[in-house]
């Protein structure tokens, strides 16, 4: 089956974090595509714990970067395989395919993927790394606090 370049960098970027452009480029059987989802899920139920229980939930803390940091690196995937010349993405992906074929080739779609994941995988990573450091020295503070009474 040929693996066009356009497909899986919209894939890495949609749905990433689900494993669907390992699936798509590796085959159902692809392990990381499999584990990709734990990560996903995880981050997901540390945002379900911190509607429920509120900012103070230390767990939240730990587990919502996950899901940041597991978007944020689908996008740079989806980056790398935009940027991958035709000739690479053929040699990688369709092996039996001539080195110049259509498959491999960058197209307006492929680059409007890679502006978006550039976009939205920067903020989201920002974002992530903003969030697990407040959350960090705020701890911090109030162990101080507690140490100093």
């Amino acid at each position: 089956m040929t693996k066009n370049k356009t497909v899986a960098t919209w894939l890495a970027f949609v749905g990433g974090p689900l494993g669907l452009h390992r699936f798509y480029l590796h085959g159902i059987g692809d392990m990381l595509g499999w584990a990709l989802p734990i990560p996903t899920a995880l981050g997901l139920y540390g945002i379900q714990r911190m509607q429920q229980f509120g900012q103070d939930d230390q767990l939240s803390w730990v587990l919502i970067p996950f899901l940041g940091f597991t978007i944020a690196g689908c996008a740079l995937q989806a980056i790398l395989f935009g940027l991958s010349t035709k000739e690479k993405w053929n040699a990688r992906y369709n092996p039996s395919l001539p080195e110049d074929a259509p498959a491999g080739r960058t197209q307006w779609l492929t680059i409007g993927a890679m502006v978006v994941s550039l976009l939205l995988g920067t903020g989201i990573l920002m974002a992530s790394l903003a969030f697990s450091f407040q959350h960090y020295f705020e701890y911090q503070i109030e162990e101080a606090r507690k140490i100093s009474q």
